[in-house]
Parts: structure tokens; sequence; C-alpha cells
């Protein structure tokens, strides 16, 4: 009989199985380059029968353009002169409308628009059928005589303005520029000769029309940074750094990762007036330009508030004349400077609020009916248009407001990567389609995470799925913060629009190495890869901001009804320092994480290294150095509390954490890349939760402060203590226990359990340690304590009688005795699936010994590991096999991903039933009173810890093998571990450990 592993593989295999790709374009050439579209070798460095030499021989082929083609087609034939030169040391000649005497030119070019490429079409030397008409199609093909006098050559074509810039920048990709050379300073790697390939070759049409990300969050990295590496800004009076200069920058990357729309940044700033040249070089470079959810009619918020004079308050009912004004005014820009946009309708508060005059339906309708009305009168009512369903504005939609039916309804994300809100399948299509807001940065409830990335592709790729499965194609927009920082889940946010069958769930991983290829080459990629999807895992369990942030539930409160249910505690540690070992077992997954990613560094060529440091090894190092020093921190305020004497051991370490973090910063703020970022790394993470020092925003508002070096940064504070000169004998158990050791179990899966003998004064002694019965051992039993000694406790099982024994352990030094006691159970029945140790069975999501219906497993997706997930819930149930010993009520915690309600059921529900009885269901929003709409601190709880966890109460009335059953009732239940609880389980972030199987 397979394993239980395998068999759960070889299921993940068949429903993840890769979907044939879909052809890219029309008839028998759409076939051929639906075919070419999946490959990716078009490019090589040797000669070869029919290869095109791009550059061989010490000579480059020129780059020929038409001069009646768009700008941006224009501009972008430099860069590809650029890519070449920097790949080879031979930079290609320019050239316009001719081809140099007697040679082989790169004919770049948009069909109707470049002379060069329709005449080719016209004399039937170039096939454009399934390219020409389409959306941003390109098409990469070597052509015999393609001109009169020319004997061949390569063409790079594309059916609009970005189709031939996407061909263009394909080419660079191929050659090994990274989309990220400017922002993480990746070198090209140098070939002597470059050669294109026979064949028809095309990147396909996108499946997402509109496809971009959000500037946004930008202080204090880009605020910081951009105005000492681009200058001050053009406009008289405003601050400078994010002109022009660094917009070109930004429109080069988004283009090179086939993006096509922006949201600029907004934080203080203005797109149109920061730099008058803002919105030129937008259209020079051919990339689609809208606003966020907070700025209507193509005017960012910041121009109002930078002319007050005359504007009054922002208010549609008590200042209508002036805001229409305004939006008037937006519009008119937008036609007079022949912006490609998309504009955004409807309105919320000054300061990214819900709006001051209410929320009612007729107040939005007449809203959305006034800015219509003057798109219309300026001629624009034809442009793409948006309403953007972001926190309160969801109301609107959910009470049965529907904006016109050419305006694309973009659905968001609770801010922490799981959708509000998909299309109801049961409506009627729209023509103007749906989109979607996503967020890998944010500013709000429950902390800001804005420092490293900190997504889990796989959680990323579900909800992704989820939408575009859902039709929603029109338009997808990803909050990036400074978007350097963000840079693995941007790609593959952008990767995933462009083609969703590219990415089956089961090329994650394959995705990721080629992510890892194209930055780092190839003999690193799998190992580089590896350290990634480990970090993602590793990093989304809880934002690097939150780790001095404790949630709880007051037990004796509903939260459904009672906002004070739900306590946060901004110094205390969510993960357990003295329960399952948790804090240490963390630490030491991201220590090693970090010695991985340490010895990858070490054989990366001398070239790569600053990229290496910004797109790996930072974020790896600087992360497992939080944890250190957090649990160096947490681990000296309890030591305090206890008067041991390594008390001020632990605030040294913790001080020594702290200065290496300053001194990862200080590396990257002067001598990274020569200098070149510059007070970059500024974030603050560690200060978070201080409201004593910066005032009530501060649970949640990141501190004022940029981590300078003052060991008070260090939130919650860290304690010194006066050591006595004598020596003074305390005990500390395994689980915090004053008095007992958790229960011992032969099935037991933790580790062995210990306990502490510690000094209180500065003088050393002797201690014994005597179990009270002779098949009791510790290790060690007797020795000296400087500072503390720790002591494993293990049993002989083989002498151990069945049944429950109380042991005594007698712990002696220093003039003191003290007895603890150690529960020692031996079952007396045999175990068959998860077996009860510690009064508690946690069982993995997958662990099931049969599974009826269609599940789908999501590797990894959780804090608490693989998840599964319904694909339909009628009939599907997970059984797991189990062996209690205990009798009586237990009571069984579902853990499940923090998801929303997107679909039109009644909640989101599962069920749980024991050895056949009536199941029990669970709505696990309404349980926990986390509204999807509302968004209340039950969710920020939820958000927070990545994790809804609810229970249901069972009787168990004989020890012995049982079935837990969990029943899907709605398809969106992502379930990542069960936990029956019989009386033993303890607080830990984790939960307890999974359980041994038999």
């Amino acid at each position: 009989m397979r394993s239980h592993l395998a068999a759960a593989l070889a299921a993940l295999a068949v429903l993840t199985a890769t979907p044939a790709p879909a052809a890219a374009v029309g008839s028998a050439a759409g076939k051929a380059a639906g075919r070419a579209a999946a490959d990716h070798g078009y490019l090589s460095t040797r000669p070869g029968p029919g290869r095109f030499p791009l550059v061989a021989r010490g000579a480059a082929a020129p780059i020929v353009t038409s001069g009646d083609d768009h700008p941006g087609v224009l501009r972008v034939a430099g860069d590809l002169s650029s890519d070449l030169g920097a790949a080879t040391g031979v930079t290609p000649g320019l050239s316009r409308d001719t081809i140099p005497a007697g040679r082989d030119p790169i004919i770049v070019g948009t069909i109707g628009r470049s002379a060069l490429i329709d005449r080719m079409v016209a004399a039937g030397r170039l096939d454009t059928r399934g390219v020409a008409g389409r959306w941003e199609t390109s098409l990469q093909q070597i052509v015999e005589h393609p001109l009169p006098g020319v004997r061949r050559a390569f063409v790079i074509a594309g059916s609009d303005q970005r189709g031939t810039i996407y061909g263009v920048y394909d080419v660079s990709r191929r050659i090994g520029v990274s989309p990220w050379h400017f922002f993480d300073d990746v070198p090209v790697p140098h070939a002597d000769a470059l050669y294109a390939l026979p064949g028809r070759h095309s990147q396909g049409t996108p499946k997402v029309k509109y496809r971009g990300f959000f500037i946004n969050d930008e202080n204090p990295a880009t605020g910081t940074w951009a105005p000492g590496f681009f200058g001050p800004g053009k406009a008289p009076g405003h601050p400078g750094g994010l002109n022009a200069e660094y917009y070109a920058k930004v429109f080069e990357t988004m283009l090179r990762l086939r993006a096509n729309y922006l949201w600029p940044a907004v934080w203080g700033r203005a797109f149109a007036e920061d730099d008058p040249a803002n919105h030129a070089t937008a259209s020079y470079y051919g990339v689609v330009m809208g606003t966020s959810h907070e700025a209507p009619m193509m005017r960012g918020i910041e121009e109002w508030n930078r002319h007050p004079a005359g504007t009054g308050e922002w208010s549609f009912r008590r200042n209508p004349e002036a805001v229409k004004a305004y939006w008037r005014a937006g519009v008119e820009r937008m036609r007079e400077q022949n912006i490609e946009g998309v504009v955004t309708l409807g309105m919320r508060g000054n300061g990214d609020v819900s709006l001051p005059d209410g929320d009612g339906i007729d107040l939005m309708s007449s809203i959305i009916e006034t800015q219509r009305q003057i798109l219309g009168e300026a001629g624009m009512l034809g442009a793409p248009q948006v309403q953007t369903l972001y926190k309160e504005v969801q109301r609107y939609w959910d009470a049965g407001y529907r904006p016109p039916d050419d305006v694309t309804v973009v659905f968001c994300d609770d801010n922490w990567g799981n959708m509000r809100k998909l299309p109801d399948p049961s409506l009627p299509a729209r023509s103007g389609g749906y989109g979607l807001y996503y967020h890998f940065d944010y500013v709000g409830d429950g902390r800001n995470y804005k420092w490293v990335d900190t997504a889990n592709l796989t959680n990323t790729w579900e909800q992704l799925h989820r939408a575009y499965t859902s039709g929603v194609d029109r338009l997808w927009v990803a909050n990036v913060g400074d978007l350097k920082n963000e840079e693995e889940p941007t790609q593959f946010f952008l990767d995933y629009a462009w083609n969703p069958d590219a990415i089956p769930l089961s090329g994650i991983d394959d995705w990721e190495r080629r992510y890892a290829a194209e930055n780092f080459g190839g003999p690193l990629s799998a190992e580089i890869a590896e350290v990634l999807a480990t970090y993602g895992v590793l990093q989304s369990r809880r934002k690097p901001e939150l780790l001095n942030r404790r949630i709880t539930v007051d037990p004796a409160k509903d939260v459904r009804t009672d906002p004070s249910a739900v306590v946060y505690d901004d110094q205390g540690n969510p993960f357990s320092l003295t329960d399952y070992r948790e804090m240490d077992r963390v630490v030491a997954q991201w220590q090693a994480l970090a010695a991985r990613a340490e010895r990858i560094k070490r054989r990366v060529p001398d070239a790569w290294q600053d990229a290496y440091f910004q797109l790996v090894y930072y974020q790896v190092a600087a992360t497992a150095n939080l944890y250190e020093l957090r649990r160096a921190e947490f681990t000296n305020i309890m030591y305090a509390a206890q008067g041991r004497a390594a008390t001020n051991d632990l605030a040294a370490e913790a001080e020594a954490r702290f200065a290496r973090d300053q001194a990862l910063n200080a590396y990257y703020n002067t001598a990274l890349a020569g200098g070149k970022w510059k007070d970059w790394q500024l974030q603050p993470k560690i200060g978070y939760g201080n409201v004593a020092r910066y005032g009530s925003n501060a649970g949640w508002q990141q501190p004022e402060l940029n981590n300078v070096a003052l060991p008070d940064e260090i939130y919650p504070y860290l304690k010194r203590i006066e050591v006595p000169a004598g020596a003074a004998m305390g005990v500390a158990l395994d689980g915090g226990d004053a008095s007992t050791l958790p229960e011992f179990s032969p099935w037991q899966a933790q580790p062995q359990q210990y306990l502490e003998v510690y000094n209180r004064g500065a003088t050393p002694f002797r201690y014994t340690i005597t179990p009270g019965r002779p098949w009791v051992h510790v290790t060690p039993a007797a020795g000296t304590v400087g500072k503390q000694v720790r002591a494993t406790v293990s049993v002989d099982w083989r002498r151990a009688p069945a049944g429950v024994t109380d042991v005594p352990i007698r712990i002696e030094g220093a003039g003191r005795t003290v007895v603890v006691h150690a529960p020692i159970r031996k079952p007396e029945v045999t175990p068959r699936g998860y077996a009860e140790a510690n009064g508690y069975v946690s069982i993995p999501a997958t662990g099931s010994d049969r599974r009826t219906g269609d599940w789908q497993v999501l590797p990894g997706i959780g804090k608490a590991g693989d998840g599964v997930t319904p694909l339909r819930a009628a009939g599907a149930r997970l059984d797991y096999r189990v062996t209690l010993t205990s009798t009586g009520p237990v009571r069984i915690a579902a853990l499940v991903s923090p998801r929303n309600n997107v679909l039109p059921t009644p909640g989101l529900r599962y069920a749980i039933s024991v050895d056949g009885a009536e199941p029990q269901i669970v709505d696990v929003i309404a349980a926990t009173g986390a509204n999807d709409t509302t968004m209340n601190r039950q969710w920020a709880r939820n958000t927070s810890d990545n994790i809804n966890v609810t229970t249901t109460t069972h009787r168990i009335d004989r020890p012995g093998t049982h079935t837990v059953t969990f029943w899907a009732v709605d398809p969106t239940v992502i379930l990542q571990r069960l936990i029956v609880d019989t009386g033993g389980v303890r607080y830990s972030y984790l939960g307890p450990p999974t359980s041994r199987r038999f």
C-alpha cells in the first residue's frame, strides 16, 4: 500500500496538472505562435543553420525603426541597443527609415504605424495574422528578403505600441537583462555572440488587459532616497525626487515586466504638479496612468490639499461646485495632454477615509452621475473608468448599487492578501468587466507592514487564481509600496496577470527558479529559489513589524458584540518562550535559512554581490537577526521577573542584535552599489507600539524615528538587574508551570521535557536532581550552576507502569530544596492514526486517511503548514483517524486561512463531526465576529495572526480509535490544521507540534 504522503502527492499532481497552453494568436499562425509562447529559447550564443547574428565576430546588426512609429517604440529601440551592448560589448547602431547598405538589420516596428513593417506585410514577407489587431501582442521572426536590397532581417513587430515594446524587452530579457537591472543593480551576463533562432515567436496576448501597481507608502525609503539621487523637482516650491527622471526608471521597469498601468505615489505628492513633465514622460514611454481609490477624475488628492484657497471643504454635499470644478480640471488636463488613462470614479474622504457626507446610495449615485456628465462634456466618456470598492466603498455594492455597465468594478483585498468580494456568477456580465486591487505593502490596522517582502506565493496564487477564474480580468493593480523590496511578488503578480495558464499551482516552484535564474544565472538558481521559497513561508507566518504584539481574545466576552474582547498587547511575544520550545524552534528555522543564504553568498560572483544582497541576502539575514533580537529581548524580560543571573546577558545579546540590524542598514545606506542607495533602508520595524514615545497611533503606525541607534528603540524595553553576590537557586519548568511538567507520553511529538536550575546570585553552586522513580532519568542529574543549567527529563517506557503515575523530582542546591512533579501516562490502548499525547492531537490538513470529493492541496500556504480547500463543496469531506486516551468533552479547533466570504453564500462555513455524529456547522466569520466589510478588531487579529480559529465541542465515550470528519460547506474555506484539545493544549502561536501518526 502506498504511503499517505505518496497518495497526497499523487492527488496533488492530478489536481494541479499543467493545462495545455492556450493559443496566443488565431488561425494556423495562432497555433504556431501558441506553441512558440511556451518557447524560452529563441536566442542562442552559438551559430547554427538559419540563425540570425544579432552580434557576432565583433559586429552588431543595426537596429532600424520607422520615424513615424510611436515615440515609445523609437525610445525602446535605444534600450535594445544599450542592452545588446551591455551583454556583448558591441553596441548596435540606430537608424530610422534607412537600412545601412549591405547590413542585415534588426527591424523594430508597429503594425499599421511603421512603414517598414507595413511594406513587409504588403509584400507578403511578414505574416501578421493572429497578431495584427490584438492587444499588446508581439512577434519575433527572422524574415528572408524582407525589403528590396535586404537579404534577411530579424523582425520585432507589435500589434500596437506596447506590443512592440514588450517584444523588444522580451529579447532583452532573453539576453540576460533583468527587469530589475536598475532597482537592484543586476548585471548583464557577458556573451561573445548572440543569435536569433529560426521560427515564429510570440509571447501571446495578455489575459488581463490592464496590469500594474501602486507606488504607495513610499516614506521613508523612496521619499528619502529619490531627492538625493534624482535631484530637486522642476516645479518651484514643491519637494523633488519623484520627478520625471524617477518615473522614467519606474516606467522602464514596468514595461520590462510587461505592466502597462500605474497609480503614482500619493503621500504628500501630486504626480501632475511635482514635475510638469511627469505625464508627458508616461505618454512617451507608453504607460497608462490611473489614480488610486481615493483620487477621482485623474487628480491626486494632494492637488486639492495644495490649493485650498477658494476650494473649501472636500465635500460633495456642502461644497459641490468647487469639487466639480476640481474634477473638471482633471478631465480637461487629460484631454488636452492626450493622456492615456483610466479614470477613477466615486469619492472617498480626504486622507484615505470614508466620506464625511454619509454613505447613502443616493449620494454615491449622484457623485458618479456628475462625474460621468463631466466626462461627457469633455468628450471623454469613452475613456476607461473604474469604481474601486475599497474598504467602506464596498458597502454600496453590497447594498445593491451598481455603477454604469461600462464602468469596471474593482474588487479589493482586505489589505492583507485576502479578497473581500468576487463577482456573483448569477449576475449578468458587465461590459466594463471586473478588476482587483491587491496588497503586498500596507499602512493601517493591525499594523503597518512596509519593511521587506512578506508575500507567500502560494497564498497569492490561490487568491489571484480564484479571482481570475471568477471573471476578474479587466484590470489588476497591486500596492507594492516603494516597488523596491517587493520585487518577487510584483513580478509574480504581473507574470500571472499576463498568462495565468502558464503558472499552475504545480508551476510555482518552476517560476521561482526562473526568477532566480533571470537575476543570478542558472548554476545557483535552484538553491536561491529554495531560499526564497522557504523565506516566503516563514515570513508569511507573521509580519516582522508584529513580532512584539500579542493579540488575545477574552474568553469571557463575546467578540461579535464587544470590541474590548480583543486585546492588543504591544509588549507581548506572540511566540511562546515556554511551551513546545516554540520560540527556539522558530528562531532555529530562521538561523538555518540565514546560514544557507550566507553559504550561497560566498559562491555568488563578485559582479552579482550587490544584486544578491538586495534581492535575497538582506531580507533573509535581517529578518533572522530580528527574530534573534526578539528572542533575546523577551527572554531577558522573563528572566528579569525571575531574578536570574543571566538576565543582563540577554540584554547585551539583544543590543548586539540591534547593532547588527543597524550595521546591515548602514551598509545598505552607504556602501551598497557604491553608495547608490543612500538612506534607502530606514524603514522602522522594531519600535512599534511605544505609545509613550510616539502617541496614540503607535499601535499600528510606524515609529517616527528611523531606527536610530538608541537602546530604547528596542521596545518593549530591556531589563537590567542587580545580581546579589551570593548563590540562590531557582527552578523553571518546561511549559512555564511553577510545579508540574507537561504530561509525558510514549506517543508525544513535542521535544523531551526539561527543567532549568538557575542562579539568582553571582556565586556558583552545586546541584543534584533526584527523580522519585528509577525509570525516570534526568541528564545532567548533578553539576555546578554558574548562571543556569538545562536538564532533560526522560522515561524508560519499557519499565514504566501502565496508566498515569505522578513522579516527584527533587532538586537541591544552594541550601534549598524544590520538589516538582512529572505526570507520566502510559496508554493501555493500541494507537492507530494520530495519537493523543500531552493532552492534545494536532493534525495537519493533508493528513486525512480518506478524502471524499475534489480537494486541492496548497503547499506551505499558511502558518500551520499546507492547506487543503474543496474545489466543489458538495459532498466533500476529510476523515482523520485519531487515537484518544481521554474521554468526556473535547474541543476541536479548526485552523483555517483568514479568508472573507467572497461568494454569495450565507457565510464561510465548514462542519465537524466525530464518529458519524451529526455534523456541527460553523460559520468562521459569524463565529468570530470578523465582519469582512467593516474589518473590525477581530478581523485585525485574524489577519495579524494569519489564521482564523473556531472550535466545536464533542463528547468522547471511550478511549481508543475515533474518526474526526471535516466537511466542506462553502468552497473557499482553506483548512490548515485540526487540533483536538483533551485538556492539555497550551498557548503557542503556531499551535502544538504535529502529533505522531501510527
